[in-house]
């Protein structure tokens, strides 16, 4: 049987995963809708800067030039970083630009056989059954379209980009009403840095979110119009904000990304020891977490502005809704260029926008929503099949079912890289790459459809427990160890990557730890 492998996306997963699988003898072809790899790092604002330090955010092969001195490198740094990265392994000429990936569709085992299997695939191997995927693909210069036949499709399409999540509003109170502007952050990112300059300068600019784009734009626009012209944040929810990677001096590392700090939480399918021994250092685990709170607490002045959050900090960490702020947030605040509104709901007039419980709009010309992104709804769309439609995505939230976060088990000769989430997502889609080229190598076999259904399950029980109503994130950072650890297994490698069990204990785990990851 050939085994030709497409990948769809050719962001940072979309090249992570073509760099690994080039090295098993594959031939991959990897479609990218745009002119240019990168994904959302060729959108981003001007202000934009890693939310991470460099050392965090580095492939394990390709250490950040001498050049960036900066622990926080910018979008056009990262943008290039990217860029040198695919030139040095080869991964440009496997590349078909402006070819846009409109559906793709599974041909050959039926669905009555597929729902029969034991094994994924019938076999648990990735080329074992007979079905090949048609992928219909659309030049977008010339809008012309072909059929691509492949016997392994890799999805990298990532969950931020593509179908912008903008509220619903009843008839007559939204955007419609607004004799002014509307757009969404995804369409003020993808302005290059003078027009999205001009199109803010000199406006009442509101932006509703909460989150880090939101905040980004709102410097942006407090830089660009001062006091003069305020900004207004219309906040639903508060979140942890961290100025810096340190509390008390202490490198949050050693308080999140150590296997210590792993002992302190339940993990999917551990032990009963591990378990128990989570249950006892829980009150330790809730320490942590309000040392950090009093920190930011002391650090900013977060109660003078009303943004204290009602969730723990663990909770924000747990659910990768932590961020960084951007420089000068605080003193944009201080001096009135930044103004943040709470509400629990609004809805469009014609001035502007109008919260729930206030008698006078907020005066706007320019309405920004940076309400995030339906990722879910994009990986869903790829599939030509209603069925498959529907066994991506199996819940009424939009949780992604994948066993180790790439395999979907109903699925057969697919894989997702880049829908689980932690801090550091190059490093944590480098190590999944690395898996699934040794799966499609034939060096791993999946265990029974059934088992990977029970390991999915304990994963969403784990982001039910600490996640709270963002679980359907599925973010893995406070037990990535722990997950790092069955990828490594599978593959045959040492789990344990430091020197010593002081260090293995207590130092934190990052990309350098498994940049020498061998069989």
């Amino acid at each position: 049987m050939e085994r030709r492998v497409a990948i769809i996306g050719a962001g940072l997963s979309g090249l992570l995963a073509c760099k690994y699988i080039l090295e098993k003898g594959f031939h991959p072809i990897v479609f990218e809708a745009e002119d240019n790899i990168g994904g959302l790092w060729r959108h981003t604002i001007a202000s934009t800067k890693l939310q991470s330090d460099k050392a965090s955010w580095e492939f394990s092969d390709f250490p950040w030039p001498s050049s960036v001195t900066e622990e926080n490198p910018d979008n056009v740094q990262v943008f290039d970083y990217l860029n040198s990265y695919a030139k040095h392994f080869g991964i440009i000429p496997c590349i078909k630009f402006n070819s846009k990936v409109l559906d793709i569709d599974y041909v050959g085992d039926s669905n009555e056989e597929i729902l029969s299997w034991d094994l994924w695939g019938g076999a648990g191997t990735p080329f074992g059954s007979k079905g090949k995927w048609h992928l219909t693909v659309q030049d977008t210069n010339n809008l012309s379209t072909e059929v691509h036949e492949v016997e392994f499709v890799v999805l990298c399409l990532g969950k931020y980009s593509g179908i912008p999540n903008i509220p619903e509003f009843p008839e007559g109170h939204g955007p419609e009403v607004f004799k002014g502007k509307v757009l969404h952050s995804m369409d003020y990112s993808n302005l290059d840095n003078k027009a999205a300059a001009e199109l803010i300068k000199g406006k009442r600019v509101t932006i509703i979110g909460s989150q880090k784009s939101a905040t980004d734009i709102a410097v942006e626009c407090a830089n660009t119009n001062g006091s003069k012209h305020p900004c207004t944040l219309v906040q639903r929810s508060k979140h942890w904000f961290l100025p810096h990677l340190f509390v008390w001096g202490i490198s949050i590392g050693y308080l999140y990304s150590n296997r210590f700090a792993e002992l302190l939480i339940h993990k999917p399918q551990e032990s009963f020891l591990h378990s128990l021994l989570a249950t006892l250092l829980s009150p330790l685990r809730w320490t942590i977490s309000k040392v950090v709170e009093s920190y930011l607490k002391w650090a900013l002045p977060m109660k003078k502005f009303g943004l204290i959050p009602k969730q723990s900090f663990h909770q924000d960490i747990s659910s990768c809704e932590i961020a960084m702020l951007p420089q000068k947030y605080y003193d944009k605040l201080e001096e009135g260029s930044i103004l943040v509104k709470p509400s629990q709901g609004f809805r469009f007039v014609e001035e502007g926008v109008l919260i729930n419980g206030d008698s006078a709009p907020i005066e706007s010309d320019l309405v920004i929503f940076a309400t995030g992104y339906k990722g879910e709804e994009k990986l869903k769309g790829i599939f030509k099949s209603p069925i498959y439609q529907k066994y991506i995505n199996d819940q009424p939230v939009p949780t992604i079912p994948l066993y180790r976060q790439i395999i979907p088990p109903k699925i057969p000769q697919l894989a997702v890289i880049g829908y689980a989430e932690t801090l550091s997502n190059l490093y944590a889609n480098e190590i999944r790459s690395k898996w699934l080229a040794h799966f499609l190598d034939g060096n791993i076999k999946l265990p029974s459809i059934k088992k990977m259904g029970d390991e999915i399950q304990a994963w969403r029980d784990y982001t039910k427990l600490y996640s709270g109503k963002y679980y359907w994130k599925t973010c893995i950072f406070t037990c990535a160890i722990w997950y790092n650890d069955q990828l490594c297994k599978d593959m045959g490698c040492n789990p344990k990557r430091k020197k010593g069990f002081i260090a293995e204990l207590f130092q934190p785990y990052g990309p350098s730890d498994y940049a020498t990851l061998r069989p």
